[in-house]
């Protein structure tokens, strides 16, 4: 599984004019499935995601994970992060894994990040989203387990 990591201050996702889940300070997580990925791959990125350490620790070190800071997260799922740019103009997609795959994948990513006591917030997978956010630092992170 891929994911993009950006510390926010704030940031939301709209749908159809609604916002479906905004959250405050922490992480809007960028999360794509890759084909072969399993529920352990989701589990392994859950973790890693709530123990990265990129906030800000008494002396301004990016020493603390989101676990730490009791900061929340707003999870997205982005098939684009899949794009392979090696050839041509136009990316290619087809390493993402089949929709199905990977909704189910983004749930049990989600899930798992709220059984690790992290409030969690959601887009919905494969609506046209509207995604908003203040970047805090900015920091942006890519992970891939």
């Amino acid at each position: 599984m891929r994911a993009l990591l950006q510390r926010v201050s704030a940031a939301s996702v709209t749908v159809d004019g609604e916002v479906i889940g905004q959250i405050g300070p922490g992480l809007l997580i960028l999360v794509c499935a890759m084909q072969g990925d399993t529920t352990a791959n989701a589990e392994s990125l859950a973790a890693k995601v709530a123990k990265c350490r990129i906030f800000k620790d008494e002396a301004g070190k990016m020493n603390r994970a989101l676990l730490d800071t009791g900061g929340e997260a707003l999870v997205v799922s982005q098939f684009t992060l899949s794009a392979d740019t090696r050839s041509g103009n136009r990316p290619g997609f087809s390493t993402a894994a089949r929709p199905e795959e990977g909704e189910t994948l983004y749930e049990h990513f989600a899930d798992q990040l709220r059984a690790q006591g992290i409030t969690t917030a959601q887009g919905r997978f494969g609506a046209d989203m509207k995604v908003a956010l203040v970047n805090d630092g900015p920091v942006t992170i890519w992970m891939e387990v």
